[in-house]
């Protein structure tokens, strides 16, 4: 049963997965969560009125930096070469959407990287806003795209899948 798992050896034990005789490829990966939060506090963020300051930059760069870190924080994930990361927002009424996109040419996929970039940057905007909301919550968290290597294109099905509103 082990053998199942690709991260496991014959033995059950945790192991690096051997990526090594793979060709590296270009691979994408796209990652979206949702900052819920009173509506209050949805307007003040997008009016820029949060006293610790630009609540989407400093969530921005969070996440870049966050996609960068990933293997440092994942035992089992691969140190990569990230080649470009987008963290991006949508403000509603009552939430921030916030999307990560990470890209390289590599030998493994940048789904953790993603994933990675998009929790920090929701962890972040919480951070920034906690003093007048500690009732805000981060959900939704899910991979949404992965594109390039072995297994092929991956689309999340149903609505909201073009990214449509997203600031870049």
């Amino acid at each position: 049963m082990a053998s199942e798992f690709t991260h496991l050896d014959p033995l059950g034990r945790a192991r690096m997965v051997d990526v090594t005789a793979k060709e590296p490829t270009h691979r994408r990966a796209v990652a979206r969560c949702r900052v819920d939060m009173q509506p209050e506090t949805a307007s003040r963020i997008a009016s820029g009125h949060i006293s610790k300051g630009d609540v989407l930059a400093v969530a921005r760069v969070a996440g870049i930096q966050a996609a960068k870190q990933t293997s440092h924080l994942l035992p089992l994930c691969h140190p990569l070469l990230v080649g470009s990361v987008f963290v991006n927002f949508r403000i509603e009424d009552g939430h921030v959407m916030v999307e990560a996109q990470v890209d390289t040419v590599d030998r493994t996929g940048v789904e953790m990287e993603a994933l990675t970039a998009c929790a920090v940057a929701g962890l972040t905007i919480y951070d920034m806003c906690k003093s007048i909301d500690r009732s805000m919550t981060i959900t939704e968290v899910a991979l949404w795209e992965k594109t390039g290597g072995r297994s092929g294109t991956y689309r999340r099905p149903g609505p909201g899948g073009d990214g449509a509103g997203f600031t870049r």
